[in-house]
């Protein structure tokens, strides 16, 4: 598909949003990106990215995969 899972690219982008708000570390990064030149939209891409391969990790490790697999 195309256009991806939508309603989970919503999902994420809401959580970018409230970070860049309010997660002291994530306003800080955002300071730095901006200083270096970067567009909101740069930053946020970059913000998805990040706490998409934070969850992955997070579900890989609670559902470890058999070792005969």
């Amino acid at each position: 598909n195309r256009g991806g899972d939508w309603r989970l690219n919503r999902a994420l982008t809401t959580v970018v949003i409230v970070r860049m708000r309010t997660h002291p570390e994530t306003r800080a990064y955002v300071a730095r990106r901006r200083a270096e030149g970067r567009t909101t939209k740069e930053i946020m891409r970059s913000l998805k990215r990040y706490i998409t391969r934070r969850i992955y990790r997070t579900l890989a490790a609670a559902h470890p995969t058999p070792s005969g697999a």
